[in-house]
């Protein structure tokens, strides 16, 4: 890996280079997308079924496209047992966690009549999609879909690629029916969007997608948001560690490589202040990409994306991670704790030598569909808060509202708008 002296400048040339990865930025690809919606959109399930065999090489009809009980019992019944006691333990953990973050209603009244509130309701139906192509994501189907049934959403639907037989990852299949979700569409990429975020014969139209997916599935959710809501628009995975002198290399290495493998356009970048652990973890991080299989996008990912910064500080070095805001934090220092004080802008933060970014991408419970691209100065972690919508309650008694009346009426008339000014002293008049 290249080892760069962190300044001002090379901050922001990092940070140019990293936006480059914004899924806004491959407007290339949006036509093509647009025109896969609007398709959906007009004819429904014949454009679904269409670019289902265009893309994924199966012939798909009404009948083949929704997976049945069988197929997931034949999945289940055939997977690895050990695997799926792993599975349901990642499952504990993620409900468990998750059930914490859960909000109740609430009301507070007031002597002089006023009723004030917030009233909590999880939204009716919910798309998850889970990619599928060339890998399968278990974790990502117990990620997105727990959540949402501890918020209590009623009815749960899922689209997932499938191979040319027809057949879905049996993992996925097996993680579902762990979830409990209630429908599983064999239809992927923008199709898949278009058919959640319109409806169509077959598939229905739900309230909210969520799922992480390619580019394709990041423009797609992008485009239906207003006809939809999404949970955001996901861009390639990263990792920062902050480093210092006590940092063991091969651990920082090992943990770096952990993003770099998942594609070309994933940004591994560490932060030291400290040479020797620089030089060292440069060198662990090339010794080991000889070893893995996924050597060609490794390199390609830390040729492009990959960076070790050199600090003069402790101080410069988390200024710079705040700057960078990335997805996944590993803070490898002497005292963890004291410099997650002063981490502002991280999607999940993982602290000590015991506690790399992969526990949290399959097992510790936090959720792993995190902000990207410097996403996390302003976005968080999927929740249960993203299943769930607030509506506010109001009740003022007679007496309340004839208290506060002239100043609402002046306050409306301030901004033009006399039938709202009106709309209060018709009930001060009394008529």
């Amino acid at each position: 890996m290249k080892i760069i002296t962190l300044t001002e400048e090379t901050k922001q040339d990092i940070l140019t280079n990293l936006l480059k990865r914004n899924p806004g930025q491959y407007t290339e690809y949006e036509e093509t997308v647009n025109n896969i919606l609007s398709d959906v959109r007009t004819r429904g399930d014949e454009a679904v079924f269409e670019y289902t065999e265009k893309f994924d090489h199966f012939k798909t009809t009404a009948q083949s496209v929704r997976v049945t009980k069988e197929e997931i019992e034949e999945a289940y019944a055939s997977y690895d047992p050990d695997l799926i006691r792993i599975m349901k333990d990642a499952a504990d953990n993620i409900i468990a966690y998750h059930e914490k973050q859960l909000t109740n209603s609430w009301i507070e009244t007031r002597e002089d009549g006023t009723i004030l509130g917030q009233k909590v309701t999880p939204i009716d139906t919910v798309g998850v999609y889970v990619p599928g192509g060339k890998a399968a994501y278990p974790s990502s189907t117990l990620m997105c879909i727990l959540p949402a049934k501890v918020a209590g959403v009623k009815r749960i639907v899922m689209t997932t690629p499938c191979n040319s037989e027809g057949k879905v990852q049996p993992c996925t299949l097996v993680a579902a029916k762990i979830t409990g979700v209630d429908e599983i569409y064999k239809v992927g990429g923008a199709q898949a969007i278009g058919a959640m975020a319109f409806g169509t014969k077959s598939i229905p139209k739900v309230d909210k997608i969520v799922g992480p997916g390619n580019i394709f599935v990041a423009l797609a959710k992008k485009a239906v948001f207003g006809f939809v809501s999404i949970d955001s628009v996901a861009g390639p995975s990263e990792i920062l560690v902050i480093a210092d002198e006590t940092t063991i290399p091969e651990y920082a290495a090992a943990d770096l490589l952990s993003q770099a493998e998942h594609d070309q356009l994933a940004s591994a970048i560490m932060i030291t202040t400290s040479k020797e652990v620089a030089e060292k973890v440069s060198a662990q991080v090339d010794e080991m990409t000889t070893r893995l299989p996924r050597k060609d996008i490794i390199e390609a990912s830390l040729n492009n994306y990959g960076y070790i910064l050199l600090a003069s500080s402790m101080e410069d070095a988390i200024d710079a991670a705040n700057a960078i805001a990335s997805e996944h934090v590993e803070i490898l220092t002497k005292d963890p704790f004291e410099v997650m004080t002063k981490l502002k802008h991280a999607g999940a933060i993982f602290l000590g030598h015991y506690s790399s970014e992969p526990l949290g991408d399959y097992y510790a419970g936090p959720n792993h569909v995190l902000p990207t691209n410097g996403t996390a100065k302003f976005f968080s972690p999927l929740g249960v808060d993203a299943y769930v919508k607030k509506s506010s309650i109001i009740s003022y008694s007679k007496d309340a509202l004839l208290s506060a009346a002239d100043d609402i009426a002046k306050f409306a008339d301030a901004e033009g708008l006399s039938a709202h000014a009106n709309s209060i002293r018709i009930r001060k008049s009394g008529k």
